[in-house]
């Protein structure tokens, strides 16, 4: 149901005078705007993706821009999802924004949110219902791609420098188990580690978090004297990783050879980048979280009865100061390598 705000502005042009004495209010002047109310249960802030993405969600479901934004920060807990999409349903919004916790266990309250002819669009990671017509759209990333670049880029990496698969001694801090993202940058090692015969030691979870990641990885270090590849599946898990690495007395770098540990990072946020500029993360690879944009066309077309793409992938690059690489070809797509520099991470958004 599409609602109106009436904004009414009074315009009072009398003046006190004398004891108290009032002049009567001379204009009224009224005006109406049509807005688009949109519901938004956001996953929590666990990031400087998150973070970002929220920020990004904001700014393009603004008033300013014809929105009423609703906004729910679940703080990572499903159930909270779950209660906030039935107030969003209750306060009979005309749309409903999903950012996940998990892909599972959406199936009767997104029913819900069709029966009572609310469009449904998510965003980030994805959902695993029996009837995909639960929800009208998705907006986010190749996760499964994402990690496959780092992967070959890893081959690629080690063929230059001289290094037999059966060298490579790899750990992977998950994210969320259960995230779309986790499960498919996870699946992407565990394949191609299969495929050129790399050591994966272990994967643990470490919930995106650079706290967790850290203890996750001072664990290891002490279960494994031969790590030397940490795949991280985001920036902030990155930083603590590194953090337990010279805590440890060892170091991030670009070179295994002498004596390093490689660590990769997925996002590409403003904190993972830096770490790539000081040489302790050797690729990471983007992870745009500035969605907004491509969220309120989506929201302005369903509302108005269009027909939407069902999925809409956002556009990403990597990242690299490893100069001997310029471009990668993953499942028989190609990909250029940025080579990282100041000037280009002080004119990124992110």
């Amino acid at each position: 149901m599409k609602k109106y705000i009436i904004l009414t502005l009074l315009i009072v042009l009398g003046v006190l005078a004398g004891c108290g004495k009032k002049e009567e209010v001379a204009k009224e002047d009224v005006y109406v705007r049509n807005v688009i109310n949109v519901g938004f249960s956001q996953l929590g802030a666990e990031s400087d993706w998150r973070v970002a993405n929220t920020e990004s969600m904001k700014s393009s479901l603004s008033l300013d821009k014809d929105f009423n934004l609703l906004f729910d920060d679940a703080q990572q807990k499903q159930d909270k999802q779950i209660m906030a999409i039935r107030k969003f349903i209750q306060q009979e919004v005309d749309c409903i924004v999903l950012a996940p916790v998990t892909e599972t266990g959406w199936d009767t309250v997104l029913k819900e949110a069709k029966d009572a002819k609310i469009p449904v669009i998510v965003t980030d990671r994805m959902v695993d219902v029996e009837d995909d017509s639960l929800y009208t759209a998705w907006v986010g990333s190749d996760f499964f791609k994402e990690g496959r670049i780092a992967c070959e880029w890893l081959k690629r990496y080690a063929e230059l420098e001289g290094i037999e698969p059966s060298e490579l001694n790899i750990v992977d801090i998950q994210g969320t188990l259960g995230a779309t993202s986790q499960i498919g940058r996870s699946n992407a090692l565990s394949e191609s580690a299969a495929e050129n015969g790399w050591k994966l030691l272990e994967s643990v979870p470490a919930d995106y978090a650079q706290t967790k990641a850290k203890e996750v990885m001072q664990q290891l270090l002490r279960k494994h004297s031969d790590i030397n590849v940490v795949y991280c599946e985001n920036d902030n898990e990155a930083i603590g990783v590194i953090e337990a690495i010279e805590e440890a007395g060892k170091t991030a770098g670009s070179d295994i050879n002498s004596g390093d540990i490689l660590v990769i990072s997925f996002d590409a946020a403003h904190s993972g980048l830096n770490m790539v500029l000081e040489g302790k993360i050797a690729l990471d690879v983007e992870c745009n979280p500035l969605q907004g944009e491509e969220v309120a066309w989506l929201i302005r077309d369903v509302t108005a009865g269009k027909d939407v793409e069902k999925y809409t992938y956002i556009e990403e690059s990597v990242f690299s100061t490893y100069d001997k690489i310029n471009g990668i070809v993953a499942d028989k797509q190609a990909f250029d390598v940025t080579i990282l520099t100041q000037e280009i991470l002080d004119g990124r958004k992110y």
